[in-house]
């Protein structure tokens, strides 16, 4: 497994190496109708080197108080993009302490080199864009992908309205007008990968089945107007969790909800636990969208990527996930798949490395189909029966851990030995390989 990194070069501005977050206690009171939050996030930390300071990323709301190990801080800076808390006392290096930040503003995305990403106001209601650099505009965080925590939310908002976060939910309480809903996710959670949905949502369950066979329930969030469509749309999602679970191993997260939203998304959003659709993803051609948003809770929000730069390892094992499922529903061959796409990139510049794409390039469709490739690929060496042992071996031996390339590497030639070979062509050079013959 991954060590965490010092720094991320995609997103040099975002993270503190210095310290790492070993919970996360979120407690946050939101009015819909006029935008305002107001939060305290308690955050218990580990120090991996002396400390008389730490850093926090926070963008676009005002820290009104913040205490550490219970004392008030006083030597706090804030700029744009983050705050930076002067400690009441050295902290040595392996030593834990805890930052309780008090904040409060009205919640918007930020800007970045990948759009506008963040906390998002909806018609009526808000959701989350957390990936790559988005967890900043609603609470205060270690943001790097390989600082993982668990995490506790409590999310109190008018009575109206239904929110939908990361983590199990807990019974809901109501005081006057106001609602409190809690969550707690006890697995390690990446701060792109933590969520918050509001929403005048109606609940309820998808196909009454759990989700791959496990003790887990899939829920659904979707405004009443949408109800009958978005039944239709996730009605296979029971088939699908179950395939993967078969392929990949048994669903990894404590908790199943997704959530669409009255307005439409340009894409669906995934979060630890939970994924995000847009009314407008509720037509048949977009079933692929729910397969590959499923997939991620594998590969992405389980097996997580320690820096941007290997981000093939997830949407490249989403994409195959697509491909999997249109076997198994009777749409093309993962094959036919494979070979459509392969020759789609052949027509395309020759110029990404997959292991490395950039920043700019590391949410282009290249990486997406180019990774699926590899697998492809590989499995067309190997044969079925090692490939799918394989991608159980992988989801198995990092579970809520953190993988880079050499990882997959290293597995692969433990288990197939000479035929990891297959993979230096498609991930240490930009130009595409021709695809083995099918088997």
């Amino acid at each position: 497994m991954t060590a965490p990194v010092r720094t991320d070069a995609y997103a040099p501005q975002s993270g503190d190496a210095s310290w790492d977050a070993l919970a996360y206690d979120l407690d946050l009171v939101y009015r819909v109708r006029t935008n305002r939050l107001h939060g305290t996030a308690t955050i218990t930390a580990r120090a991996r080197e002396d400390l008389t300071a730490v850093r926090l990323d926070l963008v676009g709301l005002r820290v009104e108080r913040v205490e550490v190990d219970g004392v008030r801080v006083r030597g706090v800076r804030q700029g744009p993009r983050s705050v930076r808390v002067a400690l009441p006392a050295e902290v040595l290096s392996g030593d834990a302490f805890t930052v309780r930040v008090t904040y409060a503003g009205a919640p918007a995305p930020r800007r970045s080199r990948w759009g506008s990403i963040g906390w998002e106001e909806l018609t009526d209601g808000a959701l989350v864009a957390g990936q790559p650099t988005g967890a900043p505009t609603w609470f205060p965080c270690n943001d790097r992908p390989d600082a993982r925590a668990p995490m506790r939310m409590s999310v109190t908002t008018d009575a109206e309205y239904t929110v939908v976060a990361t983590g199990t939910p807990a019974p809901v309480e109501r005081a006057g007008g106001l609602r409190t809903w809690r969550f707690r996710c006890d697995e390690p959670v990446a701060t792109y990968l933590a969520a918050v949905h509001i929403g005048r949502y109606a609940q309820s369950a998808v196909g009454g089945r759990p989700a791959g066979g496990s003790a887990v329930p899939v829920s659904l969030a979707v405004p009443v107007a949408h109800r009958a469509a978005a039944e239709r749309a996730f009605g296979e999602v029971p088939g699908i969790l179950a395939l993967f679970a078969q392929s990949f191993g048994p669903y990894p997260q404590a908790a199943c909800a997704l959530v669409v939203t009255d307005d439409e998304l340009e894409i669906p959003l995934e979060a630890q636990g939970l994924a995000v659709f847009g009314a407008n993803h509720l037509a048949p051609e977009h079933a692929r969208l729910i397969a590959h948003e499923l997939a991620h809770q594998w590969f992405g929000n389980s097996v997580g990527v320690a820096a941007w730069r290997d981000i093939w390892l997830n949407e490249g094992f989403a994409c195959y996930a697509e491909w999997l499922w249109s076997e198994r529903s009777g749409g093309p061959s993962a094959d036919d798949c494979a070979r459509s796409h392969h020759a789609r990139l052949a027509a395309l510049p020759q110029d990404l490395l997959l292991t490395d794409p950039g920043p700019d390039l590391m949410f282009d469709d290249r990486v997406y189909k180019r990774g699926a490739l590899t697998l492809h690929a590989l499995r067309l060496t190997v044969g079925d029966d090692a490939f799918f042992g394989l991608l159980r071996a992988w989801t198995g031996e990092n579970r809520h851990a953190l993988v880079d390339t050499a990882d997959f590497r290293d597995l692969v030639e433990r288990r197939l030995g000479a035929a990891s070979t297959v993979l230096s062509p498609w991930l240490d050079a930009p130009a595409l390989p021709a695809l083995p013959p099918r088997r």
